[in-house]
């Protein structure tokens, strides 16, 4: 019988986290949408209370802090730890829709629109957007924790962090093109789905140039 590697064992128990911390998550919107949407959620967005606000910019901070906290808890060195922490930032965005169907039977498809950050404006775009790209981080840092297990380097050099920087920039500019259907309660304009697309084939090349040129086993000095 063989034994799961001392990787594998924290990749299930970080996503068994994602997993759990995604139903608190959905369990919150539940109850803003029966506050804010009770027949349902519907662009264009119905403007919080600042009280509100104030509470979701610091639960969503505070999101972020839990999951980089796992990361770090969960690895030794920084590119092992920025591994957990995406896979446990994948796990837990992908499963906050899943427990959103679960409990509201939300979305209907892939394709209808969500609200999906607030900071530093709010994003956003159809669900099948974080899906996708939660699914990309969930893979890739699953990846590299187990390169770091096997002790080979994972350092992405300048083509990697210039191809990454542009994915990020041109998905970030897809969430947040549409400023009034957002601030002013606009009906959305379509989604450029090209950009999306566009920005996720950058991050592919990306990874796989850094894995590429990181092929030499890691020394003591490997972050």
């Amino acid at each position: 019988m063989t034994t799961a590697s001392p990787t594998a064992r924290k990749l299930l128990w970080v996503s068994v986290f994602g997993i759990a911390f995604a139903f608190v998550e959905s369990s919150v919107v539940a109850y803003l949408r029966a506050l804010y949407y009770p027949e349902g959620f519907t662009f264009p967005l119905k403007l919080m209370t600042p009280q509100h606000l104030l509470v979701e910019l610091s639960r969503e901070a505070a999101t972020i802090i839990m999951l980089v906290a796992v990361g770090v808890l969960a690895g030794r060195k920084a590119w092992e730890r920025f591994g957990y922490f995406m896979v446990a930032f994948g796990i837990w965005d992908i499963f906050y829709y899943v427990w959103l169907k679960v409990v509201l039977d939300w979305p209907a498809r892939l394709d209808d629109w969500d609200i999906l950050f607030l900071m530093p404006l709010p994003w956003i775009g159809p669900v099948i957007a974080p899906v996708l790209i939660s699914l990309l981080m969930t893979v890739c840092g699953a990846v590299i924790c187990l390169r770091v297990e096997r002790e080979l380097f994972f350092r992405p050099r300048a083509g990697s962090w210039i191809l990454s920087s542009l994915g990020t920039l041109i998905i970030l500019y897809s969430f947040m093109a549409d400023t009034p259907a957002t601030v002013h309660g606009h009906q959305p304009l379509p989604y450029h789905y090209g950009l999306l697309g566009g920005g996720l084939i950058l991050y592919i090349a990306a990874f796989i140039l850094a894995c590429r040129s990181s092929v030499a086993p890691q020394g003591d000095t490997n972050g």
